[in-house]
């Protein structure tokens, strides 16, 4: 046997290990591959109630806004209907405010005068 066989029996050795080598990783990525499918069904047989239940509480949830939504516009409908009567009743009795007015300041200077009457 010559060097040339030699060589031969080494490069075949080291190919060998090599083919070892690559058939070791082949197989633990294969490995892997299953466990992570495993992993991502079970995540998904989880997922799916999870997200119909959420579905159901935010279907829940709208029911009492809507009525909620109601009320605030009703409340704001009439917000507006007093703010609109209290300016026309302002801009058409501008009279009748300035007598408003005075009979206040006079009820408060009487409640002074009683007050200091009775210290």
């Amino acid at each position: 046997m010559g060097p040339g066989g030699i060589a031969t029996i080494i490069a075949s050795c080291g190919l060998l290990i090599i083919a070892v080598a690559i058939s070791y990783v082949v197989i633990r990525v294969g490995r892997f591959i299953d466990e992570a499918k495993v992993s991502l069904k079970s995540l998904t047989d989880e997922t799916a109630p999870l997200i119909e239940e959420v579905h159901t509480t935010v279907s829940l949830v709208n029911g009492p806004l809507k009525s909620l939504n109601r009320i605030t516009k009703n409340a704001e409908d009439l917000s507006d209907k007093v703010n609109d009567a209290t300016h026309s009743f302002l801009s058409k009795n501008g009279s009748a405010v300035k007598v408003a007015g005075a009979l206040l300041s006079a009820a408060s200077a009487k409640k002074a005068r009683a007050k200091k009457k009775a210290e």
